[in-house]
């Protein structure tokens, strides 16, 4: 009997022991769960503000690119505009020489007040057709004569030298030596002018 006591005892002891450690198995192991629960936790919301500032930040860098983009297209498209409305500047310029010459040609003919033959008065009219071709082709492409009636206008007049005149006032052209050209708003060449003093 007494050692049927001695067994329930142990076994009594033993049943608490398993019973307390099964007690407090649940209890210990609950807190390093929530622990490291709440570790991943903030890692994961550590992972995912990093992921949404990444974000932002593509999402910043994508809509500068954008706009780059956008703003590289614009002045392409404006220096294209430019180069095909200015193509034939060069041509305009290379055809400046051709025009001058047939005026002098014109003005060394003589007309038929001025004793000329009738072969000379011939090649005045055929000059003078050349020359009213070439003066209406330009007009279509835009190529005008500087204007001289506005004054003297550095912009668009080159003063070659400064004459003494009593019908004008000084600063004010008093003979146009080389008419000027203009195409589409650009100065092809300056008039060349004597201006008075």
């Amino acid at each position: 009997m007494a050692e049927e006591k001695i067994d329930r005892e142990d076994t009594e002891k033993e049943e608490k022991e398993i019973s307390g450690s099964e007690e407090q198995s649940p209890e210990n192991s609950a807190e390093p769960e929530e622990s490291s629960e709440n570790r991943s936790e903030e890692r994961e919301e550590d992972e995912l503000k990093k992921c949404e500032e990444k974000l932002r930040e593509c999402e910043d860098r994508y809509l500068r690119m954008h706009a780059e983009f956008e703003n590289i297209k614009k002045r392409m498209e404006r220096e294209k505009e430019k180069s095909v409305a200015y193509a034939q500047e060069q041509f305009a310029r290379d055809l400046l020489p051709v025009m001058d010459s047939l005026e002098l040609a014109l003005a060394s003919i003589p007309t038929a007040e001025e004793g000329g033959d009738e072969h000379l008065q011939k090649l005045r009219e055929g000059v003078e057709l050349t020359l009213e071709q070439f003066t209406k082709t330009f007009e279509k492409h835009h190529i005008k004569v500087v204007d001289i009636d506005q004054g003297f206008n550095p912009n668009f007049h080159e003063a070659v030298m400064q004459v003494e005149s009593e019908e004008h006032e000084s600063g004010q052209i008093v003979q146009v030596l080389q008419k000027g050209y203009t195409y589409k708003e650009r100065l092809l060449r300056p008039a060349m002018v004597s201006v008075a003093k």
